[in-house]
């Protein structure tokens, strides 16, 4: 008899148990007092989002605002962290998207080590589709079909036509190209993007002879 009664006493206190749980609301995490558990589940308000990428490798008709964006982050943050100094970014550039990635300065901004002529030159900026261009170089590159070459236009009489060399900003690239205008210390950088060229203007930076 009672091993029956404790049997029936059990499955009432199981039913009540069930029926209790059943008629409980569920409780909101964000609820609790433990603001360490809001802050592990929503974040900080004044915490940036980061990423889930740490690297990105630019592609043909990309920006640096719009990866900026893609990745919410501001422009003046991706700079800083890749050591640009300028908009001008090139397809296969590899670019750091947050603070927590080894920060590698950006080659463009470094001179190469080695012996080699430096100089300061004024450097506009030029594309394959420019007025009069026919998308073939001086020394005979197309530029139209590989824009992801860096070529400069030079005087030929102060940088022979197919030397190699380092330009601030711009990186490695051959003195492919010639100009009316390119005299003296002037160079013209090639920019496959029309934006790009824009962007770039006119600036005063440091050249290096490689070879």
């Amino acid at each position: 008899m009672k091993i029956k009664m404790t049997i029936l006493t059990l499955l009432l206190l199981s039913m009540t148990f069930s029926a209790a749980s059943a008629e409980e609301p569920l409780v909101d995490p964000l609820s609790l007092p433990d603001e360490n558990l809001k802050d592990m589940l929503v974040g900080k308000e004044d915490s940036p989002i980061l990423p889930e990428q740490t690297i990105h490798t630019v592609k043909e008709g990309d920006n640096l605002h719009d990866i900026a964006a893609a990745n919410n982050i501001s422009v003046d943050l991706l700079m800083e962290w890749n050591g640009l100094t300028d908009h001008v970014i090139y397809p296969k550039d590899r670019l750091v998207l947050n603070s927590e990635t080894e920060l590698v300065k950006h080659p463009d901004s470094i001179p190469p080590e080695g012996p080699g002529k430096e100089m300061i030159v004024e450097a506009t900026a030029y594309t394959a589709y420019c007025y009069g261009c026919i998308g073939i170089t001086a020394y005979g590159i197309d530029l139209r079909s590989n824009p992801e070459e860096k070529v400069i236009a030079v005087d030929p009489a102060v940088i022979p036509l197919g030397t190699k060399v380092w330009v601030e900003g711009y990186g490695e690239a051959v003195a492919g190209d010639t100009g009316g205008a390119i005299k003296g210390n002037r160079i013209d950088v090639f920019i496959p993007t029309y934006d790009g060229a824009i962007e770039w203007g006119r600036q005063e930076i440091t050249l290096k002879i490689l070879e």
